[in-house]
C-alpha cells in the first residue's frame, strides 16, 4: 500500500490524462455519429427533393402529353366532320352530275326527234362526258 501512495504523484495525472482522453474520445464519437446521422439525413433529403423533382418533371410531361391529346383529338373530329361533309358534297355532285348528263341525253334525243338532224357537238368541257353513254 505504502507503494501505491509513492506512485501516487505519478499515478494521479497518468489516470487524469487517460480519463480526459476518454472523455475526449467519447466527445469525438459523440460528434462523429451526429455528423454521419446528418449527413444521412442530408443524403436521405438531396434523394428525396430529386425523387420529387422527378415526379413534378414527369406530372407536367403527363399533363402535357394529356392537353395535346385532347387537341389533336379535338381537331381530328373536326377533321372527320370536315371529310364527312367534303364526301357529301362529292356524292351530291355526282348525282347532279348524272342528272345533267340525263338532262343532255334527253335534249339532244328530243333535238333528233323532233328537227330530223343530227345534234350538235357538245362543249369541250362535257364531251367526254355526254359520249361515254350516247355516241351519236
Amino acid at each position: 500500500m505504502d507503494g501505491l501512495v509513492s506512485l501516487a504523484p505519478v499515478l494521479t495525472p497518468l489516470f487524469g490524462m487517460i480519463g480526459a482522453l476518454g472523455g475526449a474520445w467519447l466527445v469525438y464519437r459523440q460528434t462523429r455519429r451526429k455528423n454521419d446521422s446528418d449527413a444521412q439525413v442530408a443524403a436521405i433529403k438531396t434523394v428525396t427533393d430529386g425523387f420529387t423533382s422527378l415526379l413534378e418533371q414527369q406530372r407536367s410531361a403527363a399533363t402535357q402529353t394529356q392537353e395535346r391529346m385532347a387537341s389533336l383529338e379535338a381537331k381530328y373530329s373536326d377533321l372527320e366532320r370536315r371529310v364527312e361533309h367534303l364526301q357529301e358534297e362529292q356524292r351530291q355532285w355526282r348525282r347532279w352530275k348524272a342528272a345533267a348528263i340525263e338532262y343532255i341525253h334527253d335534249l339532244r334525243g328530243l333535238v333528233r326527234d323532233v328537227l330530223h338532224r343530227p345534234t350538235p357537238d357538245p362543249p369541250d368541257e362535257i364531251a367526254a362526258d355526254v359520249e361515254q353513254r350516247d355516241p351519236s
